[in-house]
C-alpha cells in the first residue's frame, strides 16, 4: 500500500525558537515500512498545503496518516482530511498522535466521516495492523484505535523502544530543522515517558506513568547516523537514571561521535546527576532546558511539581558552573496582575538564563483539564497553544496580552538581536557558513511574531471547531479512564 504520512503547519512558538524533525513520525514511518508499504513524509513546518495537494496528485496515496501532538492543529488537519475526501474519496485517511489521543471521538465528529479511525496511543505497533485492516469491520476492534461505529481496548505500549529506529532518509530538507543556535539540528530519543505528575502536563498521563529505556547500543547506533552536527535529545526529562545516561556516553565516546545537544531535566535530577552531566558537557552538551515553571512555593506545589524553590535555585548554579547555556519556563497565570508580572520580569532581569513565558492551559489529557474549577473563556482549538489566555485572566485581555508580550520582548533582548550575536555569534557565523540561516533569520522576527495586536485579535476569529467541555468530576479526583491513554500497569 502506498502510504503518505502528513505533519502539520508550525504553530506560534515554532515560528520564532524552532523547528523540530517529526521524530515520532519517522519511527511510525520505519514500521509500516517494515511491514511492506511505501511510505512519503511530508512535513507541512517546512513545506506548503500546496505541496500536500501534488504530493497527492503524483503519489496517489492509498492511505493518509495526519499527526496531530498539538491541539492547535486540529481545524487544519480536520479541513485537510475533508478536503482530500472531497477530491480523493477512496483513500483511507487516519489520524494519530499525542493530542488525538485525548480527543479522539471529537476529531471522528467534527470532520463527519472524512476521517476512518484515529488511534490512541504510540503508533508503532498498531499503525501497520490498522493498515491491514483498511476495509475490515474488525479495524474497530484493535487496541487503541476509534472509529465513528466503535473503539477497540486501550492501545498497547511498545515493547522495545530499540525497534522501528527513525525513517530520517524520508525527510526532505532537513537543513530546515533547528533549536536556537543549534542550526541544523536533528531529534533523537533515548527514553519515553515520565514517573511523575505535574498537574499541567500530559505526559504521564499518555504514558501512564510508565518509563522505558531504549538501549545504550541503539542509542549510539542512531547518534552515528545523523549527519547533522547538532541533536536534540526529545526525551521528557533526561537521564533520570544516570547509569543509563553513563551507558550513552560510553557508547558516543567508543564511537567517537562529535555533536552538540540540547536536552531537557527536572532541576532535581541536575542535582543528583551533577557528575553525569559533567560528563556530557564534556561530549558536547550545549543547552540544558530546565522547567522551574514558578518563583514561589505556593505555585510549584500547585503545579505538583514536587520541587523546592531552593532546589530550583541550586540547579540553575550548578547548569551555570558546568558553563551550559541554560534556557527556564516560567507558567504565566491569567490571574496575574501587573505587579506579578513586574516581580517575574525584574527576576529574570536578574539572572543570565534564558527565560521564557508559557500561558497557564488547563489542556485535554492534563490533570488540570479536569479539575480546574475556572470557567473556560473559549474552546477554539486553535488558541490551546500555551501562548494564549482561554481562562478569565484578572486584567482585561488585551492588559493581559500586552504585558506578557512586553515582559517577553525585554526578556528576550538578552538572547535575540544584537544580544545573541554578542553570546553566539561566532556559532551563528559557523552555520551560515554551511548555508545555515535559520537562527540568524529568526533574531529579529520577535515583533513579528508577538505581539498584543495579533493575540488579541486570535480570539476574534469565526470558530469553526469548538473542544467539548470537560465534564464534571464524579469524584474528587479524576479516574484512570478520565486520565489516562495509556493504562497504568497493575500494582503487584
Amino acid at each position: 500500500m502506498r502510504v503518505l504520512l502528513v505533519h502539520p503547519s508550525p504553530l506560534m512558538y515554532s515560528e520564532l525558537y524552532l523547528r523540530l524533525e517529526p521524530l515520532g513520525l519517522e519511527r511510525v514511518a520505519a514500521a509500516i515500512r517494515s511491514a511492506g508499504h511505501e511510505v512519503h513524509l511530508l512535513d507541512l513546518q517546512i513545506f506548503r498545503h500546496a505541496d500536500y495537494w501534488s504530493e497527492l496528485e503524483t503519489f496517489r496515496p492509498q492511505a493518509v496518516g495526519f499527526s496531530v501532538n498539538y491541539l492547535a492543529n486540529v481545524p487544519e488537519v480536520i479541513d485537510l482530511a475533508k478536503e482530500t475526501r472531497l477530491k480523493r474519496g477512496s483513500t483511507f485517511v487516519f489520524v494519530g498522535g499525542h493530542s488525538a489521543s485525548f480527543v479522539a471521538s471529537e476529531l471522528l465528529e467534527h470532520a463527519g466521516g472524512a476521517i476512518d479511525c484515529v488511534v490512541r496511543g504510540e503508533g508503532e505497533l498498531i499503525a501497520p495492523r490498522v493498515l491491514e485492516a483498511v476495509g475490515d469491520p474488525k479495524l474497530a476492534t484493535l487496541p487503541g484505535v476509534v472509529t465513528l461505529t466503535g473503539a477497540g481496548p486501550s492501545p498497547t505500549l511498545l515493547d522495545d523502544l530499540d525497534r522501528h529506529l527513525p525513517a530520517r532518509d524520508l525527510g526532505r530538507k532537513r537543513h530546515k530543522y533547528f533549536i536556537g543556535v543549534l542550526d541544523p539540528c536533528a531529534s533523537v530519543e533515548f527514553t519515553r515517558g515520565c514517573p511523575w505528575d505535574c498537574s499541567f502536563c500530559s505526559a504521564w498521563t499518555f504514558y501512564g506513568r510508565s518509563y522505558r529505556k531504549g538501549s545504550p547500543e541503539a542509542a549510539g547506533e542512531d547518534l552515528a547516523r545523523i549527519r547533522e552536527p547538532n541533536v536534540f535529545i526529545v526525551d521528557d526529562v533526561a537521564f533520570i537514571h544516570p547509569e543509563h545516561g553513563d551507558a550513552i556516553a560510553s557508547q558516543i565516546e567508543r564511537r567517537r561521535i562529535r555533536k552538540q545537544y540540547y536536552l531537557e531535566t527536572r532541576c532535581d535530577v541536575l542535582i543528583k546527576n551533577q557528575e553525569l552531566f559533567a560528563r556530557w558537557k564534556k561530549l558536547g552538551l550545549f543547552y540544558m532546558f530546565l522547567g522551574i515553571e514558578a518563583l514561589d512555593e505556593d505555585a510549584l506545589k500547585a503545579h505538583r511539581k514536587r520541587v523546592t524553590l531552593n532546589e530550583n535555585l541550586r540547579a540553575l548554579e550548578i547548569a551555570r558552573s558546568l558553563g551550559l547555556t541554560v534556557a527556564i519556563n516560567i507558567i504565566a497565570d491569567p490571574g496575574w496582575d501587573e505587579a506579578r508580572f513586574a516581580a517575574v520580569r525584574d527576576w529574570a532581569l536578574t539572572v543570565p538564563e534564558v527565560v521564557h513565558l508559557t500561558v497557564a492551559t488547563p489542556y485535554p489529557g492534563t490533570e488540570l483539564w479536569l479539575t480546574e474549577s475556572r470557567q473556560l473563556t473559549s474552546r477554539d482549538y486553535r488558541l490551546f497553544d500555551v501562548q494564549h489566555a482561554v481562562l478569565p485572566t484578572k486584567l482585561p485581555l488585551k492588559r493581559f496580552y500586552e504585558l506578557l508580550v512586553n515582559t517577553q520582548s525585554v526578556l528576550n533582548r538578552k538572547h535575540l538581536g544584537w544580544g545573541a550575536l554578542r553570546l553566539y555569534g561566532g556559532a551563528a557565523l559557523r552555520a551560515a557558513s554551511r548555508g545555515q540561516t535559520n537562527y540568524l533569520r529568526m533574531l529579529w522576527k520577535f515583533s513579528s511574531v508577538y505581539n498584543t495586536e495579533r493575540q488579541f485579535a486570535d480570539h476574534l476569529r469565526p470558530v469553526r471547531y469548538e473542544m467539548r467541555p470537560p465534564r464534571p468530576l464524579a469524584g474528587s479526583k479524576p479516574s484512570k479512564q478520565e486520565l489516562y491513554v495509556h493504562m497504568p500497569a497493575p500494582v503487584h
